[in-house]
């Protein structure tokens, strides 16, 4: 029998390289690679379903899913995953010293369901004691205007929501139209040399491992899904594309720990992943869902709470059955 051949839009990650390239294959499956940049890769599958498999947000695909839209589903495969309390950017001497004083404050995001804000409201909630209704929300594109959701909202009664299509949350945020941002992507001029806007969390990397040996949540910013229809036609794609993930990943971390050569173009590699190691487990990027239900189920329950997902959901129903469960020997 002649292999499928199937369309996959990702990201260029160390970690799924020997999938894309070929060095390892999904048995029964020939890939066709496209290289595009992350936004056109989730506008484009978002809006059209241009290609079978695609990196996609998580939230927007929890969003989907919630208001039973069947035309994709996902494996548990996460190719993106980023703590955000460094993606809180303020006003140096702008009146913002800590999380608390958000409270009556204007605070920008470029798309309410934007993977990376949800988490970010979720901390300012549930650590912060900061609730949506204390704050005064604005969407805008982060450095552009024009942008917009791309799913359908269920804001809860009483939070504070304004879109702006004519402005950019870096300008807002410099004129002081804005007290703070949160974003995935850095404001043009967080960037800068000398730049007035900064990091609420000058030294976020040992806030966010505080929180997580706290939480267990690490957080999860993309899954790769498919369309329902190729699923529908061939139910085995999802685990031997699940198992090709896998082993394409196992192989990257590999190259983080092996101390003969430096594989990636950064120094004490090696000591970084140990350090990994030691917080996350040996395999400190897992996929699946038991490796990762602290974080699906917090993800979810703030997804809920900030109606991002129009209903409760829990991490089985994110995942067609096929992925759920394995052999023995």
């Amino acid at each position: 029998m002649a292999n499928i051949k199937l369309t996959l839009a990702i990201g260029p990650y160390d970690h799924v390289r020997d999938f894309v390239d070929g060095t390892v294959r999904a048995e029964g499956i020939d890939i066709v690679a496209l290289n595009l940049s992350i936004e056109e890769i989730f506008y484009r599958f978002t809006r059209y379903r241009e290609w079978d498999i695609s990196e996609l947000s998580f939230g927007k695909y929890v969003s989907l899913v919630s208001q039973n839209d069947t035309s994709i589903t996902a494996i548990p495969v996460f190719p993106s995953r980023v703590f955000r309390h460094s993606s809180i950017y303020i006003l140096k001497n702008g009146g913002i010293g800590k999380p608390q004083d958000l409270k009556d404050k204007r605070v920008g995001i470029p798309e309410w369901a934007q993977t990376a804000a949800v988490y970010t409201r979720g901390y300012l909630a549930h650590e912060a004691g900061v609730a949506l209704k204390a704050i005064e929300w604005h969407q805008a594109g982060v450095n552009e205007a024009g942008r917009a959701e791309k799913v359908k909202l269920k804001l809860p009664k009483g939070v504070r929501y304004v879109s702006h299509s004519d402005r950019s949350l870096n300008d807002m945020l410099l004129a002081g139209e804005l007290d703070a941002v949160l974003s995935a992507r850095p404001p043009r001029a967080a960037l800068q040399p000398g730049s007035r806007m900064t990091r609420l969390f000058p030294d976020a990397l040992e806030v966010e491992k505080a929180y997580y040996r706290k939480t267990g949540i690490f957080p999860i910013m993309h899954v790769v899904a498919l369309r329902r229809e190729v699923l529908d036609r061939h139910p085995w794609v999802a685990m031997n594309l699940y198992t090709a993930f896998e082993e394409a990943k196992r192989r990257s971390l590999q190259r983080a720990l092996d101390v003969t050569a430096s594989y990636y173009p950064l120094p004490w590699t090696v000591d970084y992943a140990r350090q990994s190691q030691a917080l996350f487990g040996n395999d400190f990027w897992p996929y699946g869902i038991e490796g990762n239900r602290a974080t699906l189920e917090s993800f979810l329950q703030f997804a809920y709470e900030q109606g991002v997902c129009h209903r409760k959901l829990a991490p089985e129903d994110l995942f067609p059955v096929e992925v759920q469960s394995s052999y023995r020997v």
